[in-house]
């Protein structure tokens, strides 16, 4: 039985471990935003919010803490620097996970993991399915003609 075992081992030694989630929430420091699977979301959620509260304290022990931690001096600059001070105001839950599906390679489950308070994202736009699709071409040779003599009309008028 599992009863009060929290880690989330992932199928990794534990240096490995520690490794990984100090990556992934160096990735989440400099993009916004990553795509993993569900269960490395829920596993990276609650360093990302110990790293966030470490930048909320500003001290040069905190700052070591988290580099000690991250490993990438850079990430932690711009922990410090641009993702503590958006929030100061708010007392814990800083990331948000948003659930995606299941990945079709493996049908692992997929989510977003994000800060609550970033700027909105670009969304990518959804690729069309393969099949008989409709595309849009360039429009025809008379159509693009016709366009051209009205054009050269307007620049002799003026």
């Amino acid at each position: 039985m599992r009863h009060q075992n929290k880690t989330v081992k992932l199928g990794r030694t534990a240096e490995h471990r520690k490794a990984l989630l100090a990556n992934q929430v160096c990735s989440l420091i400099e993009h916004q935003r990553i795509k993993t699977t569900l269960a490395k979301a829920k596993a990276v959620r609650p360093l990302a919010e110990k790293m966030v509260t470490l930048g909320k304290k500003g001290s040069l022990h905190a700052r070591r803490t988290a580099l000690a931690v991250l490993r990438q001096r850079g990430a932690v600059t711009k922990l410090f620097n641009d993702i503590a001070p958006r929030a100061a105001a708010r007392n814990g839950g800083y990331t948000r996970i948003v659930k995606l599906g299941q990945r079709k390679s493996d049908a692992a489950a997929v989510a977003f993991i994000e800060w609550v308070d970033a700027p909105p994202a670009a969304e990518e736009a959804p690729e069309p399915k393969s099949g008989k699709s409709k595309s849009t071409s360039a429009p025809a040779e008379g159509d693009a003609k016709s366009k051209r003599k009205k054009s050269k009309k307007s620049d002799a008028s003026e």
